[in-house]
């Protein structure tokens, strides 16, 4: 998710071939049966996860019956066509990020580490196709594999090597080459966070692990809080995703997926600005449909919402319009869903 100022045999059946607990550190990746639940709590300012709410929003997530926690560390590049990215002060610091991981596993939380690149004037980091690639996955290699080295060193169960990089995506031998070279630090399950309407694309599936999706498929013509029809509106991507994780003999993981608790936020799930309507409702029904859609299908490996309270004073959307489910009745469906989980 773009955020709007800086831009945010089947062995499987279906397993996750070639990791394995003793090889991640941890609990092996999610398992046919299996469903990873998950919340995403990201960082806009360097210190953000060294923030004193950190451990309320850590135990605030647990609550909910999630199991996993992602992290999103973010660089920055000034133009789609610029070959370097770099930390600045909108990036959480390393020593953070260990911390935040570590309050997260002591809070009983699994972690994701799923590192973001964005554009600091602003814009979608899917645009970035940069002028020389070889130059550009040079520096992203060395961007990647540090966190890879960041999360070995602190036993981070699961790392995406991606998030939205429709512009290069299609680009497999590249790909290849880093996946190989964080393989070479990170043991543990691997994958790539694509776009709803970018994943059929990606050549690099058979390289990792999981199949990554930023689920934000409209599902609804209208607004609309009824979770019916928007199980209607799941039905042909449901058959879709079914079909391409058989093809891949890979499980599908919802990197990311989310409402904005406004008015129409089904229509456009991918929109922080749908409307200036507050509609929790609207937001529950889209939580509760994606639950009863996808609910226990093998080959679905489970979902990280978008995302837990923004920090105080660094949210752009008001809290009451904005993604976080935190005291609102989608709280509420993930608390009832969830609760009793396995």
């Amino acid at each position: 998710m773009v955020k709007k100022a800086v831009a945010l045999s089947v062995a499987l059946v279906f397993g996750v071939a070639g990791c394995s607990s003793s090889d991640s550190g941890g609990e092996s990746p999610p398992t046919a049966g299996a469903e990873l639940r998950g919340v995403t709590l990201p960082a806009w300012n360097a210190s953000d996860y060294d923030n004193p709410q950190a451990g309320a929003y850590l135990r605030d997530i647990a609550a909910t019956g999630a199991r996993w926690v992602t992290f999103t560390p973010t660089w920055y590049q000034d133009t789609v066509t610029d070959s370097l990215m770099r930390a600045t002060g909108e990036s959480a610091t390393d020593d953070s990020l260990r911390r935040i991981i570590k309050q997260a596993h002591d809070a009983g939380l699994r972690t994701m580490v799923k590192p973001h690149v964005d554009l600091a004037k602003g814009g979608d980091r899917a645009a970035i196709k940069p002028a020389d690639p070889d130059a550009w996955f040079t520096a992203y290699e060395a961007f990647i594999t540090h966190y890879a080295q960041l999360a070995t060193e602190t036993g981070v169960e699961q790392l995406s090597v991606g998030t939205e990089l429709a512009g290069t995506s299609q680009d497999g031998g590249h790909w290849t080459k880093v996946i190989a070279a964080v393989r070479a630090t990170y043991k543990g399950p691997l994958t790539y966070a694509a776009n709803y309407d970018e994943y059929q694309n990606i050549p690099f599936w058979r390289d990792l692990d999981l199949i990554g999706i930023d689920a934000y498929f409209p599902l609804s013509d209208r607004p609309t809080t009824d979770p019916a029809r928007l199980r209607q509106g799941w039905k042909p991507i449901v058959d879709q995703l079914a079909a391409f994780s058989a093809r891949q003999q890979k499980r599908i993981l919802f990197t990311e997926a989310g409402y904005v608790s406004q008015r129409g936020s089904t229509t456009a799930p991918y929109s922080w600005t749908v409307s200036k309507a507050e509609d929790t409702a609207e937001q529950a029904a889209g939580y509760e449909a994606l639950l009863t859609a996808f609910d226990g299908r093998p080959w679905w490996a489970g979902v990280c919402w978008w995302m837990w309270d923004d920090w105080p004073d660094t949210g752009e959307t008001p809290r009451n319009l904005a993604y976080t489910p935190h005291g609102k009745p989608a709280e509420q469906v993930l608390k009832q869903r969830w609760a009793h989980a396995t």
